[in-house]
């Protein structure tokens, strides 16, 4: 696999240095956040992107442990989905964290219709979306959303109809900023002739980089990007390979050498990596602590970039 070539020339050489991100310019989080989907189903449920975010997760004790944990280490960007067990990732949220509702930025995201476990289809009709984010708000808890995307764009509604319906929320004071997942720079672009975009959350890694783009085009821009699945597997990950090499020289494993990549790649970067361990959950978080020098950051690069 070949990935987009990215220039980081006008970019600070050493952008892990800080721990945060102010998100709208103004919500400041830190740049490991928790992403809550794998919070679901229950052990025997099939895992990776097969997974079925179905049911609310069978050791419910043990899940709300692992977000209050998040929060002790010092996470305090939570990121959840209505569409995630039809809700109830957005209820264990709030059971685990409401007496910490104002040290945290809560994400959530609406425009995803669930008909099945199989089956995630994007739904962007106004009223629809605005309907789910005051369900989200209840169940989260809450009288405001700190950022609520729109999950997918639906191509059957104008995006300027999609967005407005989340720009209506803020203008009510539900919303403090609005996000989008999975999109163009174009689509990024359409959707800022409606209303400000704070966050952009794509799938990006190290072995899937097709949003090169985005990344640059935001980091321009002052919108956090925000990575989903931010660690992959694959041949970059080899034990011989230079990621490896690099961990072994960081003191580090590559699990953390991945992230802190990300964290090397832009200031407005914050992946959320999902976990139920609390072991990975604090291996996760100690990215935060690791520097890479530029050579280690491009050595990593280009070896999953010529990977296949």
């Amino acid at each position: 696999m070949t990935h987009t070539a990215y220039d980081t020339a006008s970019e600070p050489t050493t952008p892990q240095l800080s721990p945060d991100f102010r998100i709208g310019g103004e919500l400041a989080a830190r740049r490991i956040g928790y992403g809550s989907m794998r919070l679901a189903d229950g052990p025997d449920a099939p895992g990776g992107a097969a997974a079925p975010i179905w049911t609310a997760p069978a050791d419910r004790a043990a899940a709300l442990a692992v977000l209050r944990t998040a929060v002790d280490l010092g996470v305090n960007l939570i990121d959840t989905a209505d569409a995630y067990a039809l809700g109830a990732g957005e209820e264990l949220i709030a059971e685990a964290l409401h007496a910490r509702r104002d040290d945290l930025v809560i994400a959530t995201k609406v425009g995803m219709v669930r008909p099945s476990a199989a089956e995630w289809v994007p739904l962007g009709h106004p009223a629809y979306l605005r309907q789910q984010a005051e369900l989200s708000l209840r169940r989260l808890r809450t009288d405001h959303i700190d950022l609520l995307y729109l999950h997918r764009i639906d191509p059957d509604f104008p995006l300027a109809d999609q967005v407005g319906a989340l720009a209506q929320l803020r203008q009510e004071g539900k919303v403090r900023h609005i996000g989008l997942s999975e999109v163009t720079v174009a689509q990024l672009t359409e959707a800022e002739q409606t209303a400000p975009i704070a966050a952009v959350q794509n799938m990006y890694n190290l072995a899937a980089r097709d949003h090169e783009e985005v990344v640059s085009h935001t980091a321009a821009r002052g919108i956090a990007f925000v990575p989903f699945f931010p660690i992959a597997t694959g041949t970059h990950a080899r034990r011989d390979g230079p990621l490896a090499d690099v961990a072994a020289q960081l003191g580090a494993t590559p699990a953390q050498t991945a992230l802190a990549w990300l964290l090397h790649r832009a200031p407005h970067v914050l992946p959320i990596p999902g976990t139920t361990s609390a072991a990975h959950l604090a291996e996760n978080v100690g990215a935060l602590g690791l520097r890479l020098t530029d050579e280690q950051f491009t050595r990593i690069g280009d070896s999953a970039g010529t990977a296949s």
